[in-house]
């Protein structure tokens, strides 16, 4: 039996704390998940303004002024709270690293007001890569394994391969990078670079091609020991296509034998039909009848009238244009002359907000729109739809394809990364949802169409719906190997 290690897992976002996707939900199960196979592992993250102090139950494990952090040629303090995610289990303990100039604004990464980035994100998460070194050297606690998660954590791993690399305390710990999203760089001016206070000889490293930018994820990508992305067909990707990789595809291919793709699970605590405490009537597989009455309640929410025969395809997204949203604008006529009703759950670009408000009246009655982020929401959707739409451009593993198929909810999907680990075609044995390849409305049309027809077929219909609830994608599975891999490392 392998040792019990000690993990810091550190990440710029983890629910229940703040949340803007499914960084979040990850940040939260699988430390839980860890924690719950023996390993004590702690989690770390900024203090943002919209964190309760009353809610969370918030201590000092620093006081203010104990820790004085350098971004640039300037000390801003710091000091540190603690807190726990909970489950029935197990619990985690929370290191909230909060400074009110930096952290202490209506929103994360920018303006929850506006959506506009805060310009001094690279002060916010070059404060934050100190402060969770410095934080441990304080506290004490050396662990084996620091994981950092995304761009906003990159400069971690440059940090201890340089300014500490000769500092005994860091020098046995090892860190794993984990990739959730390509696209999200972390890229900013390289006239800003000497904030970092990092050799200034690493910068032409960690500069994108002559663009006059240096990036966070690229130094992540560089000095962690080891790199993991969420899916094996996104790992398989962002080495190979210059598209999905956003341009870095080169560092990534050079790294290729230490990168490993690790699917990302789901938590059966929280996703789960039998024990839902968000859906007005349970289910499993045997009492599946009963999904109706989720079907009823979710129509009624959108405004939208209840016919037993017609199905209702769900949609919850972020408006970006990596979510396959320009495919859904090209089809949206097409698809509104089809036997079915659509909810759409979203939130980002007003602009895109407008448009579909404007369809939604245009087709009342058959098309319900909400432009909010609302989580308990999410659970009454994946509950009451017949299907979940996500046509997504690319994606790295996506959590709402197995949420559905947990919920009975039959996934349309375009065959790209994580979706192709977790959906099969209809057309194939086992067969769990519905998969186009080509890019473009009318793959997306048509694909809909075959998955209308098999609604309308009771055997077909059945046979699908039970392939996908019988699948397990629970957070066991990718916990072991992430403990597997840092051994490995070990």
């Amino acid at each position: 039996m392998s040792r019990s290690l000690k993990i810091l897992f550190v990440s710029s976002e983890i629910e229940p704390f703040a949340k803007t996707g499914g960084l979040a939900d990850v940040s939260s199960a699988l430390p839980q998940m860890i924690r719950e196979l023996g390993h004590d592992i702690r989690v770390m993250m900024p203090r943002y303004g919209t964190i309760s102090d009353r809610k969370f139950k918030l201590h000092d494990v620093i006081r203010l002024k104990e820790l004085q952090l350098p971004v640039g040629n300037s000390f801003k303090t710091a000091n540190v709270n603690s807190s726990f995610i909970t489950n029935i289990k197990t619990k985690v303990q929370v290191y909230l690293l909060a400074n009110k100039e930096l952290y202490g604004r209506n929103g994360i990464y920018g303006s929850a007001t506006t959506l506009k980035e805060f310009q001094d994100n690279d002060d916010r998460y070059i404060f934050f890569a100190r402060g969770v070194l410095e934080t441990l050297k304080r506290l004490g606690w050396q662990p084996d394994i620091i994981h950092c998660n995304d761009w906003q954590t990159g400069l971690i791993p440059a940090y201890m391969k340089t300014i500490y690399a000769d500092d005994p305390f860091f020098i046995p710990i090892k860190t794993v990078f984990t990739i959730h999203n390509l696209h999200y760089q972390g890229n900013f001016p390289s006239i800003l670079f000497s904030k970092t206070n990092l050799p200034p000889s690493l910068m032409t490293k960690i500069q994108l091609n002559a663009n006059g930018h240096y990036s966070f994820m690229k130094a992540g990508l560089l000095f962690a020991d080891v790199i993991t992305t969420v899916s094996p067909q996104y790992a398989k990707e962002i080495a190979s296509d210059k598209e999905n990789s956003n341009g870095i595809n080169e560092i990534i291919s050079k790294r290729k034998r230490k990168l490993y793709g690790i699917l990302n699970g789901i938590d059966y605590n929280t996703w789960n039909p039998e024990i839902d405490p968000l859906i007005s009537k349970r289910y499993n597989y045997d009492t599946i009848d009963s999904k109706i009455d989720n079907k009823i309640e979710l129509l009624e929410k959108f405004g939208l009238g209840f016919d037993k025969d017609i199905p209702v395809v769900g949609i919850i997204t972020r408006l970006v244009p990596e979510k396959g949203i320009d495919l859904i604008q090209e089809s949206i006529d097409e698809l509104m002359k089809l036997n079915l009703k659509l909810v759409m759950l979203c939130s980002g670009s007003h602009e895109l907000i407008k448009f579909f408000s404007e369809v939604s009246k245009k087709y009342k009655g058959k098309f319900g729109f909400k432009a909010e982020f609302n989580p308990d929401l999410v659970h009454i959707i994946e509950a009451g739809c017949d299907f979940y739409l996500m046509p997504s451009k690319y994606e790295p593993c996506g959590l709402n394809q197995m949420y559905s198929m947990r919920y009975g909810t039959i996934p349309i999907v375009r065959s790209v990364g994580g979706l192709v680990d977790t959906v099969i075609d209809s057309s194939k044995p086992g067969g769990t949802g519905f998969t186009f390849s080509k890019y473009t409305s009318e793959e997306l049309i048509k694909t809909v169409e075959r998955a209308l027809k098999a609604y309308s077929q009771q055997s077909t219909w059945r046979r699908l719906v039970k392939n996908a609830m019988s699948k397990d994608y629970s957070w066991k599975t990718s916990a072991n190997k992430y403990i597997n891999l840092y051994n490995k490392l070990l």
